[in-house]
């Protein structure tokens, strides 16, 4: 197994191991933009999902066997940081199953299902033509808070690279013991309170140093409303699915 100037693309994931409830990082790989220093964006993605298997997964898979059937291996595979493997694609039609019996089983974190075409080519940063659905509850913006010269809580986000000021929303710590103030200056994730009008703070991002950019709250508008609302619900998104038949989903 050798590979040299190879990019994935992924996420880092932390599973919690239902007997021990012991903790491990793992890498999910969901595509591959370069291979050996050859592009493949191009290609659709369906190719590139199965290159993933035979260049990536399946090479390791072996060279980890054939090592531990040696009495001298010269690596250590259980040594490594983390662990990886290809993140799971669903068709269409089970997401359904998806939904109700996959992801509440997971040991991991999933906020809902992203539906990634089957023929398109590799899409770098922000991908418009993708269909992103969440659960409401997990529905959030990242937004830097900041306790103002006149003790005022404020919520930031980004407008063309500079920090815009979010008047008329605020946020709640519940079931945080600091004070505000020891979030000033920090970005953190809030939810929508439908029924108090309020953002409520979820976590701090210490993978973040900026807020999310406008648009991305824009995009979470219902209508002329300022919080973000759930265009779908999940029976809707599964209805979606009936015609997206040139799609594949993952959670």
């Amino acid at each position: 197994m050798s590979h040299h100037l190879t990019l994935l693309d992924g996420e880092m994931i932390i599973d919690t191991l239902p007997d021990s409830r012991k903790q491990e990082r793992r890498y999910l790989i969901y595509d591959m933009m370069v291979l050996n220093n050859e592009p493949i964006i191009e290609r659709p993605f369906y190719e590139r999902w199965k290159m993933l298997e035979k260049e990536v997964i399946e090479p390791r898979n072996y060279e980890r066997h054939n090592i531990y059937q040696g009495r001298n291996p010269y690596y250590r595979f259980d040594l490594e940081p983390f662990r990886v493997r290809r993140k799971d694609f669903w068709l269409l039609s089970t997401v359904n199953k998806v939904l109700k019996e996959f992801i509440p089983k997971l040991s991991h974190e999933a906020d809902g299902l992203i539906f990634q075409g089957w023929d398109d080519p590799y899409v770098p940063r922000t991908h418009e033509g993708l269909l992103k659905w969440k659960y409401a509850q997990l529905n959030s913006v990242d937004f830097l808070f900041e306790i103002g010269s006149d003790d005022r809580e404020q919520l930031f986000l980004h407008e063309r690279g500079r920090k815009k000021l979010m008047e008329g929303n605020t946020a709640e710590f519940r079931e945080v013991s600091d004070p505000p103030s020891s979030f000033s200056g920090k970005i953190i994730e809030c939810s929508w309170d439908p029924d108090r009008q309020v953002w409520v703070y979820m976590r701090i991002r210490t993978d973040k140093s900026t807020p999310n950019d406008i648009n991305t709250y824009r995009k979470n508008k219902d209508g002329q409303q300022g919080p973000p609302a759930y265009k779908f619900s999940t029976t809707e998104v599964m209805d979606i699915a009936n015609w997206l038949s040139c799609s594949r989903s993952r959670y």
